[in-house]
């Protein structure tokens, strides 16, 4: 029968051997040792004063002392003297100064695959392999992430602006999608047909909120076909009535204008068009001038007829810009003091 057992070393019991407990004793204070080991410290060289019984230290290089000539070895305070252990390839031990697992590599104890310590893991693959890149690895048909009660979020954090903190979005390997802060504070959605060619379809401005990309219209005059309308480039009922204005040709304003004064009345459009109406008396004798409720860029073309009931020919002349010469005249051809309607259609630019 063997002296030791050929795994931890431990004595055995001989056959009529005297003295059993001493060898007993031995192999249940190694055990006191290495049944769930935890060491003071890794690399220790110099024995404590006043060590409390139990106490076990890893030695490092250059141990002094009752310690000298043990470097490597695993060093136990019996509650008399030190009593010293080899550690083998693929021992665990717990370091209390470290706050980390370590195991044995035959040369030095070192942090497990993982770096598992106290109260954080340096790499953790789950039916996956993780490296210092990607330092959490999943790899599972669902990924559930729970509340613990009220809320839950997901907090991506990066270093700085120009730093990217955004989720992308693979197929085969092959980015197709992207959402995020990419190199600034704004929240960029990018798309990607091959994965090396990128279109941002929409970014948010940061400190507005307004939206900007290839997926929104760039200017007033923008028609591409599938881009999302800005609503200072569309009309609903907010911006259709209002005042009406242009810059080269584009209109910048409301679609319809109208409005009425002491010249009358007159509604302007956004391409141009404005009409003018108004209810004039004329005077009898000469010419009565008519002013427009609103100028026009250049000469409109006037339409005039007699109100009510009575046989009158209404005309005008010189029309301008802001506004005409009415005159009218009875059924004998003499002119005559009459009411008569006002209509001016022509270019408000």
């Amino acid at each position: 029968m063997s002296e030791i057992t050929p795994r931890l070393g431990l004595p055995c019991i001989q056959p009529s051997q005297a003295q059993k407990h001493v060898t007993h004793n031995e192999a249940l204070t190694q055990l006191d040792t290495l049944v769930q080991m935890r060491v003071e410290s890794f690399g220790a060289v110099t024995p404590p004063t006043a060590p409390d019984a139990g106490e076990t230290h890893a030695l490092g290089t250059g141990a002094t002392d009752a310690w000298a000539g043990h470097d490597g070895q695993l060093a136990t305070w019996d509650g008399g003297a030190w009593t010293f252990l080899v550690p083998l390839d693929g021992w665990c031990a717990w370091g209390l100064a470290e706050g980390e697992l370590r195991s044995w590599t035959g040369s030095a104890w070192t942090a497990l695959a993982g770096g598992i310590s106290g109260d954080s893991v340096a790499m953790l693959g789950i039916n996956a392999s993780a490296d210092t890149t990607n330092r959490l690895t999943v790899s599972a048909d669902a990924t559930l992430l729970n509340n613990a009660g009220s809320d839950h979020r997901l907090v991506l954090n990066k270093a700085a602006g120009e730093d990217t903190a955004s989720l992308l979005y693979q197929s085969g390997w092959t980015g197709h999608a992207e959402m995020g802060l990419a190199g600034d504070t704004d929240f960029h959605l990018k798309v990607s047909a091959d994965g090396s060619a990128w279109t941002e379809a929409l970014v948010v401005d940061a400190a507005t909120g307004h939206v900007s990309g290839a997926a929104v219209q760039d200017s007033a005059t923008d028609t591409t076909p599938g881009r999302l309308a800005r609503a200072d480039h569309a009309y609903g009922p907010g911006n259709l009535v209002g005042t009406v204005t242009q810059a080269g040709g584009i209109p910048t304003g409301a679609v319809i204008e109208s409005g009425s004064n002491a010249s009358g009345a007159y509604v302007r459009y956004a391409d141009g068009t404005q009409i003018c109406s108004a209810t004039v008396t004329t005077s009898g004798s000469g010419a009565t001038v008519c002013a427009w409720a609103a100028h026009f860029v250049a000469g409109p073309r006037v339409t005039v007829s007699g109100k009510g009931s009575a046989a009158i020919i209404a005309t005008s002349s010189a029309a301008s810009e802001t506004g005409t010469d009415l005159y009218a005249f009875n059924a004998g051809g003499g002119q005559a003091s009459a009411e008569v309607e006002v209509i001016a259609m022509g270019r408000w630019f």
